[in-house]
């Protein structure tokens, strides 16, 4: 196994991106440059490195290489994204990446891209790239091709001696247990499991009872052995169940108008463990959208439209409009859920106002709204 930790600082160690890896300091998938952009150095590394894996290190400020981490990437569709803008696309992994001196909430995100033999191209038109181009890396670069091309370097040798410098061991395991065990409080209930007498996965949450269920929050999931965090909230409650072979994760949402919250199962995680060695992730989308009354949700629209309008163009709320603010995430999440489909756009205007309140609590709901958006978008 490989210990994700110590692979991306063995990446940054080539202090240049090269073509076997990229660095970033964020991905921007929901702009449609962003997406273009990253769709383009997914095919220059998979056609760059056909015979070895190939890397994008995400939360690095380039060019001091200063880790400075994004926030948890929970989107297992990244794969159908690749997919679908491109011919003969490449396997790719993404996944959470925890170091010790970044907050919490933060990690480092690493995509990680298998070989591919075949020319890998754009299927259809993205931003300013035409369909049918092909991308290939030149130094820290990716370029474009005039026709399907031979690559010329082959880093097979670096990037394997990369990895199994990057191996794990019982060292770094048992400190990742103890790490883990010391950043977690007897309140969050920190505790192992062994699956398949290989994986190592440990786990927190702080545990609540609502109306007879057992509920955890703040819940971290991460597999030691390859330092990688599976799991993450910041503020939802979760139910869990273990068996033999599986950790299994039910995600649910409170949502509600005014105090009349109710739990409303979102997803279901799925980690399986195999006799072979490796893993997997199954996600499974539970959510059904709760319907309101119209009139009701039309009002609760309209209100947070004028809201959003004072902001903008900052002009004084009153004392109701402000305490209002704190249940925009939510109440322009419910109006998108029943047919308002700008709310995003609407919600997105008021991310730096919210961003900069003093309590936090109303960001992290906006980021958390966002998230149930995007995972709707894509069912």
């Amino acid at each position: 196994m490989i210990n994700k930790r110590l692979l991306i600082k063995n990446l940054l160690a080539h202090n240049d991106e090269n073509s076997f890896y990229d660095k970033k300091q964020k991905l921007s998938l929901d702009h449609k440059e962003g997406k273009a952009k990253f769709i383009k150095h997914i095919c220059a590394l998979s056609n760059s490195n056909p015979e070895n894996n190939s890397y994008i290190v995400v939360g690095v400020d380039d060019p001091e290489n200063n880790i400075i981490g994004v926030d948890f990437f929970d989107d297992s569709k990244i794969q159908n994204l690749v997919n679908a803008y491109l011919i003969n696309p490449p396997t790719i992994q993404y996944e959470n990446v925890p170091f010790p001196r970044l907050p919490r909430h933060k990690v480092v995100g690493l995509v990680s891209i298998a070989p591919n033999k075949k020319t890998t191209s754009l299927s259809k038109n993205s931003w300013k790239y035409k369909k049918g181009a092909i991308f290939f890396r030149r130094g820290s670069n990716s370029m474009q091709a005039s026709s399907p091309i031979e690559v010329q370097v082959q880093n097979k040798d670096i990037v394997e001696a990369i990895e199994k410098i990057a191996s794990n061991n019982i060292e770094l395991t048992l400190k990742g247990v103890f790490d883990f065990f010391k950043n977690h409080k007897k309140e969050y209930h920190p505790q192992y499991k062994v699956f398949k007498e290989q994986f190592v996965l440990c786990w927190a949450g702080k545990k609540t009872q609502i109306e007879g269920q057992t509920f955890f929050s703040r819940v971290d999931i991460e597999l030691v052995n390859e330092q990688v965090r599976l799991f993450f909230s910041s503020m939802d409650e979760v139910q869990i169940k273990v068996n033999k072979n599986s950790f299994i994760i039910t995600e649910y949402i409170l949502l509600g108008i005014d105090a009349k919250e109710t739990h409303h199962p979102l997803e279901k995680t799925i980690i399986n463990f195999k006799d072979n060695g490796t893993y997997d992730i199954v996600k499974e989308l539970l959510f059904v959208p709760p319907q309101y009354d119209a009139e009701i949700i039309e009002h609760i629209y309209e209100n947070n439209n004028a809201i959003v309008y004072k902001i903008e163009h900052e002009l004084p709320l009153s004392v109701l409009e402000h305490e209002d603010v704190y249940r925009l995430p939510t109440s322009y999440l419910i109006c998108y859920l029943n047919g308002f489909l700008d709310a995003p756009e609407q919600l997105e205007k008021t991310k730096d106002y919210i961003k900069n309140m003093q309590d936090k609590t109303t960001y992290i709901k906006y980021k958390e709204a966002m998230r149930v958006l995007r995972k709707v978008k894509y069912n």
